[in-house]
């Protein structure tokens, strides 16, 4: 199957008055008919036919429902053109019936609640805003370094909650290198957040809001999301997407299902693919079925001016358990460059071009090792894949995660090495932090 590349982003007036005019000019021309014919027979004269005028009318509302059928566009407006233009009482009268008025007055009081509304209406207590605040270090124009901060935004969706936290599923690269997150509710109260874990590989996160942040109304106006089945999906099935678009808000899109197990480079895994719009900010959004179950977390869509209606979702069915994984981890908060842990290693990246030319896994290979103490299982070859369960593909990752950590803590890593016949093997290894230094990890 032919890869895309991938992109992360934080996806009849002038009828009426036509109809109107129309309307309007037979109705005067109506008008004056009766009024001479009125006046004729006055005069003892026998009233004028006006057979050839109704004919005309008729051969006017004729065309105008040929307009109707001709412009698929405005079949609406061109409907009710037609219905006023043939609601009019018989000729003596020349006026719209009492009990046509009150009809039209009650059906535009009606509700207009369709299926779709009601199935968003029901969807938004469960998404959420995510702001993400990151401090940058920046070289300037004297060689010299400053910090500039940058703000992001994406979506989340809320999963469960346990004693203490409101849990929300996102993407990875929604909350990377956060410093400070701040999420918004659908009845736009804001509370701050920390992350649980992350998975850079499959670019799901789980954010975790403190429940005693959250005020009373709001806990009574959110809810939990249901999570459908993405496998049972079918090519055509019709799909609503909702996220915080530009990070105006939450904004709703539909569309159908356009394919399923889509591979694309930079995502390791298949996707669910739509023509439902996925802008900047959508990112970690929910894509929802027709019985409102979230069967997609919103991820990506194709950057390109040739292309259009080509989104991408995670399917909640191909990562459940990861989700859980993360629900279910020690909530980070990062801690001060002063205390901050570090491995004593140096190291390089094994990005997903390099991975596949050599047949090595995507991660941080370990270069060299300054520690002192020989007895650390961490040696020179290993490639870095995790940190306490959060995926690492590349030293961003691996530095944002150490920025949890103090020295003299211990954490656990997944790394592989390689063989003799230079087969790679999986292991898990644990190693007690040292205090950072600037050029080590």
């Amino acid at each position: 199957m032919q890869n895309q590349d991938y992109k992360e982003y934080e996806h009849s007036d002038g009828y009426q008055n036509y109809g109107a005019s129309q309307n309007d000019g037979d109705y005067q021309s109506y008008g004056q008919e009766s009024a001479e014919s009125y006046q004729e027979s006055l005069n003892g004269m026998p009233p004028k036919k006006t057979t050839p005028k109704k004919r005309k009318s008729v051969r006017k509302v004729a065309a105008v429902t040929g307009l109707a059928l001709l412009f698929g566009g405005i079949a609406g407006a061109s409907f009710y053109g037609v219905t006023y233009l043939t609601g009019l009482k018989s000729p003596s009268s020349g006026q719209i019936a009492k009990a046509d008025i009150a009809t039209l007055q009650q059906t535009s009081s009606k509700s207009t609640d369709t299926d779709l509304t009601k199935l968003v209406k029901a969807s938004m207590p469960f998404v959420v805003s995510i702001q993400n605040l990151s401090v940058e270090e920046v070289q300037n124009f004297f060689g010299g370094t400053s910090q500039q901060e940058s703000t992001s935004v994406g979506t989340g969706i809320i999963i469960g909650e346990n004693d203490k936290e409101l849990l929300i599923v996102t993407n990875a690269h929604v909350v990377a290198n956060a410093d400070s997150l701040t999420v918004t509710f659908n009845d736009e109260t804001s509370v701050e957040a920390n992350i649980k874990g992350a998975d850079s590989d499959k670019d799901l996160a789980v954010v975790a809001v403190p429940l005693d942040s959250i005020e009373s109304s709001t806990k009574s106006a959110i809810k939990t999301a249901t999570l459908g089945d993405s496998d049972a999906l079918q090519v055509g099935e019709e799909v609503v997407a909702i996220g915080n678009a530009l990070g105006y808000g939450q904004s709703v899109t539909n569309g159908i299902v356009s394919a399923k197990d889509r591979e694309i480079s930079g995502y390791n895994g298949t996707l669910i693919q739509t023509n439902a719009a996925i802008n900047p900010g959508n990112s970690g959004g929910a894509l929802l079925n027709t019985k409102g179950e979230v069967i997609g977390i919103n991820c990506a869509k194709i950057n390109d001016s040739s292309v259009e209606g080509m989104g991408y979702a995670i399917p909640v069915s191909e990562v459940s358990d990861i989700i859980k994984n993360l629900m279910n981890q020690e909530t980070k908060t990062k801690v001060s460059e002063e205390e901050r842990g570090s491995l004593g290693i140096q190291v390089r990246d094994i990005d997903e071009e390099t991975a596949k030319r050599y047949g090595m896994p995507q991660g941080v290979f370990v270069s060299d090792t300054t520690q002192e103490d020989t007895d650390s299982d961490l040696q020179r070859g290993m490639i870095i894949t995790a940190i306490n369960g959060t995926s690492v593909a590349g030293t961003s990752d691996l530095q944002n995660e150490l920025s949890y950590y103090r020295a003299g803590q211990d954490v656990k890593l997944t790394v592989q090495t390689a063989d003799k016949n230079g087969e790679y093997t999986k292991k898990e290894i644990t190693v007690t932090l040292v205090k950072a230094q600037t050029s080590n990890q």
